[in-house]
């Protein structure tokens, strides 16, 4: 059966933009993974080998343990754009995990009043504060340095993930 979910982003059970990101995810790693990895696309996000947790138990963990609000998960999806339209980045099962918390750091510092230290970030990440400190400066170089849009960029965004995914259904209310 269908899910229905809120019109508005800020309004939906967090377990469930979590889900629908993971998948979007998980369809563009299936995608990109059958590009060849030549030594002028390796980046500081790849890693030798995939990680052996999942995107959707990555993304559970980061949001359990630094209480990750929906804004700065839904901004994963511009930032990826960002990434991809101005670099020859892509994120596949190599890049995805070390991209996800290079942006969920970076997207807490821009978007939310309180949020975790480097150190609690990477700990959550599985890996070191040096390393995190290295990506989130990379990351910060490949996105410009643009950190936030407006909230009807971040509803945009809600609404085209929750058609791409059969899943779920945005509720419409008429005024």
């Amino acid at each position: 059966s269908v899910i229905e979910v809120p019109e508005q982003f800020h309004l939906v059970d967090i377990n469930h933009l979590m889900h629908m990101i993971a998948d979007m995810l998980c369809r563009l790693i299936a995608h990109n993974d059958q590009i060849p990895l030549t030594p002028s696309n390796v980046t500081r996000f790849h890693s030798r080998a995939s990680p052996s947790i999942t995107v959707s138990d990555y993304l559970r963990r980061i949001v359990k343990y630094t209480s990750l609000e929906r804004s700065c998960l839904l901004i994963l999806l511009l930032y990826i754009d960002r990434v991809c339209e101005n670099n020859t980045f892509t994120i596949t099962s190599l890049t995805v995990h070390r991209f996800i918390i290079a942006a969920v750091t970076v997207s807490s510092k821009a978007l939310c009043d309180s949020y975790c230290t480097n150190t609690h970030y990477a700990r959550v990440g599985g890996i070191s504060t040096q390393e995190l400190n290295t990506l989130e400066l990379e990351f910060l170089k490949l996105i410009g340095w643009q950190l936030i849009c407006t909230s009807e960029t971040l509803q945009q965004y809600y609404v085209n993930l929750v058609k791409q995914n059969s899943l779920y259904r945005r509720a419409v209310t008429t005024d």
